[in-house]
């Protein structure tokens, strides 16, 4: 699963982003509600944790702008305020549940899986990725090639399989490798930015040579059918 937190304290979106990283979840982290809102109409998230004051544009309207878009992506809204007119307000909006700080990280984590099972894969993202010889299960985690006639799991470890998701949802487009690094080792990775490459070699060496190219200086493209040679 795949969340984008919108939230301008940093101190907390870095302490939820962690501890939501930890429960398994890929997570993006972004401090501006135009930004927020771009990453959010751009890519798509499982869910977005979005507070309502933020700079740039604040939550309602983030959240109004995307459902006026059509984006039915699952919003677990967070804000300092309280009151019955903030969370009339914001469901109002479109949001599907609603948060005041200060919270428990139990509390908002059981919100979160509430939302995801409720939502399903969000923003009609589909669970079963089918390309060409290769099928991947994002709900299941699972990888498989076909051999001739037959299915044959691939297996994969935790990281290479989150490596694979990141591309399989964009395949076609180029995938930088700040963008995978931000996705499964999270933003506040420090180490060596190659090791992105051991684990896309790692891939290409169980599901093919040909099935992810580098393009040079830009990142990793994971070839559609029709495309791959």
């Amino acid at each position: 699963m795949w969340l984008l937190i919108v939230e301008d304290e940093k101190r907390l979106a870095r302490s939820l982003a962690g501890g939501l990283t930890a429960e398994g979840y890929s997570v993006d982290v972004v401090h501006d509600g135009l930004e927020g809102l771009h990453r959010a109409s751009e890519s798509p998230y499982d869910l977005i944790i979005l507070d309502i004051m933020l700079p740039g544009m604040n939550g309602y309207r983030v959240c109004s702008t995307l459902r006026a878009a059509g984006n039915d992506v699952p919003i677990l809204m967070l804000t300092a305020k309280d009151g019955e007119y903030d969370e009339a307000e914001g469901l109002d909006t479109g949001a599907d549940d609603y948060l005041t700080k200060p919270f428990s990280y139990v509390v908002l984590v059981a919100r979160v899986k509430a939302l995801l099972r409720r939502g399903g894969q969000g923003a009609g993202a589909p669970a079963v990725h089918v390309l060409g010889d290769l099928k991947v299960d994002t709900a299941a985690r699972r990888v498989f090639l076909r051999d001739g006639g037959t299915e044959v799991e691939a297996a994969l470890t935790t990281k290479e399989f989150a490596v694979l998701e990141q591309l399989v949802v964009r395949a076609g487009e180029v995938v930088s490798k700040t963008e995978i690094l931000d996705h499964v080792w999270d933003f506040a990775y420090d180490g060596d930015p190659n090791i992105v490459e051991v684990y896309v070699s790692a891939l290409r060496r169980k599901l093919g040579a040909g099935l992810i190219r580098t393009v040079r200086g830009a990142g990793y493209r994971l070839e559609r059918p029709e495309t791959a040679r």
